[in-house]
């Protein structure tokens, strides 16, 4: 019996009844995301732009008795996410729980001036966050109104505080986002929403295969020094955020390695 299986076989389940969104759930931090949450009794929404690997994450889902399906969104596209928004609705009705955990990491040197490197990151780590805040947040706020739970959730990076060389790009869209979520909790604690950005350190993911050969070496050696943690972790740190009683909110999360300074 899986853990999903067994959670849902004792009545274990503190989400049932919540409706949640996660984006960049095809692979890594966003797929163990959306596989907690099912555990824990929330019907998913599974969001990202390779729709063959979300089949297969609903798939399971489904099979260990939770609730899951799978829209490709292209969060950098308007018309794209305007497309899943209206297929979310149709299916999940108002959504209360919205995890944004697409990103991209691309090594792009100022001093190379990758412009379509740098577009890439800003329009997928930053502006594609706001496309789902935009197109969500009415729903958070009535679903609060109500007397429900409403939960925003930022995936951030630890590298929104640290300096990687050639990664600037990336850090500066994640201390963007770090900030945005600040600002957004002010806006919206009036309204009961909760907002929670969580910032992971050194994590094992499929976002460490998109970094060049020479980082990859570098994260490799931080691996064996240290021990990542890995994306179910996270996904536990999110899962306990977001089932917390609705007047508790855990605004701001750093999570690490024991061993990563």
């Amino acid at each position: 019996m899986t853990s999903t299986t067994l959670q849902q076989h004792t009545g274990n389940l503190p989400l049932t009844g919540r409706t949640a969104v996660v984006t960049g759930a095809a692979s890594g931090i966003g797929a163990a995301i959306a596989e907690r949450l099912a555990a824990d009794g929330a019907s998913v929404a599974l969001l990202s732009r390779r729709t063959d690997r979300l089949d297969a994450l609903a798939d399971r889902i489904t099979a260990d008795g939770g609730t899951a399906f799978g829209v490709g969104v292209d969060v950098t596209q308007q018309e794209s996410v305007d497309r899943g928004v209206e297929v979310i609705g149709e299916r999940l009705g108002r959504v209360d729980l919205v995890v944004n955990a697409a990103g991209v990491m691309l090594a792009a040197p100022i001093q190379e001036a990758r412009s379509d490197d740098w577009t890439r990151m800003i329009d997928t780590n930053l502006t594609g966050v706001l496309r789902l805040i935009g197109a969500f947040t009415p729903g958070l706020v009535e679903a609060a109104a109500a007397g429900g739970t409403a939960d925003l959730v930022n995936i951030s990076s630890i590298g929104s505080h640290l300096v990687f060389p050639g990664y600037g790009v990336y850090g500066a869209t994640k201390a963007a986002l770090t900030q945005l979520s600040a600002a957004i909790r002010a806006d919206l604690s009036p309204y009961d929403v909760r907002v929670t950005n969580v910032e992971p350190g050194l994590t094992e993911s499929e976002l460490g295969t998109h970094l060049s050969e020479e980082a990859q070496a570098m994260l490799a050696g931080m691996f064996e020094a240290i021990g990542p943690i890995t994306s179910a972790d996270i996904a536990d740190v999110v899962a306990f955020a977001v089932s917390r009683r609705r007047e508790l909110n855990l605004r701001h999360i750093i999570a690490l390695p024991t061993r990563q300074a």
